[in-house]
């Protein structure tokens, strides 16, 4: 089983996200998807989350929210609960990139290892190619909801959403 993180970055009215375009055999290649990654041995969620927050934007979190656990169940994949955040207190790490940001209030991510980061307006963000799945949590996040549980099914690339139990 895979524990990993996922946080949704928002700054002026749109989400930082990340087009997995580098990584060989990257099964998120070709789909846009949040900044996060598998928990270390001994790592908290939280402290997964920042850590991948940092490694993939140079942004560290100043707080954050927990929104619950996305249960992926797959045919082809390995089983996956994924922690899912999301942030609008944040700074940059890099001094210059800080005081343009708190002037500006804008950040220009750095390259990424994995991929293209961008930062993505809310009405566009259901527009992207992504996981069928990962547009379940989206709507719940666009919608404002603070407690998101669910499971996704997957079937090859398609999904059933199990929220509250039911399909």
């Amino acid at each position: 089983m895979i524990k990993s993180t996922i946080c949704y970055l928002e700054n002026n009215g749109s989400w930082l996200m990340l087009y997995r375009d580098k990584k060989p055999g990257d099964m998120n290649e070709g789909k846009w998807i949040s900044v996060g990654g598998k928990l270390e041995k001994g790592e908290t969620p939280d402290e997964c989350a920042v850590r991948e927050v940092l490694e993939e934007t140079g942004l560290r979190l100043k707080s954050w929210t927990f929104h619950g656990v996305i249960e992926f169940r797959s045919d082809q994949y390995e089983d996956e609960d994924m922690y899912l955040y999301s942030s609008s207190d944040f700074e940059p790490a890099d001094e210059e990139a800080a005081r343009v940001f708190a002037e500006t209030g804008k950040y220009e991510p750095p390259e990424c290892r994995e991929g293209e980061l961008a930062w993505v307006p809310h009405d566009k963000m259901l527009d992207l190619p992504t996981w069928e799945g990962d547009r379940a949590f989206l709507t719940e996040l666009l919608a404002g909801t603070q407690e998101i549980n669910m499971t996704l099914q997957y079937e090859g690339e398609k999904c059933t959403v199990i929220k509250n139990g039911r399909a």
